[in-house]
């Protein structure tokens, strides 16, 4: 049964909104910040938390990386994810999400995801 089994549709197809929500994780591990809407950002956070509390729970670098490699694109990206998830004490609540403002041009509202560092 799928009963309570949300997700953000984003108003997009599937294969849309995975290569979205996979380029805003990119983003997210190469700079440690991403500046987008409330609803990109709200997925992106969610999914971040469980990549991270994923390879986390691995024990050798080598599965973390093929975990890493499913959902990030660039190897620096992977890389950074990595250190970050090795040098985290934390088992949740990696991710800050940040209200900004509106945008001028369509007045959505504007928030900053960023890493959370020790």
């Amino acid at each position: 049964m799928r009963h309570r089994n949300t997700k953000a549709i984003l108003n997009r197809p599937a294969d849309q909104r995975k290569a979205l929500v996979r380029n805003l994780l990119t983003n997210l591990f190469e700079h440690g910040t991403i500046k987008t809407t409330e609803a990109k950002a709200k997925a992106a956070a969610r999914e971040a938390e469980k990549l991270i509390t994923r390879i986390k729970g691995r024990e050798e670098a080598h599965n973390a990386i093929r975990d890493l490699k499913q959902v990030i694109f660039t190897e620096k990206a992977s890389k950074n994810a990595l250190a970050y998830a090795d040098k985290s004490t934390k088992t949740s609540g990696f991710t800050r999400v940040t209200k900004l403002g509106f945008r001028a041009g369509d007045n959505s509202l504007l928030v900053q995801v960023e890493l959370i560092q020790d």
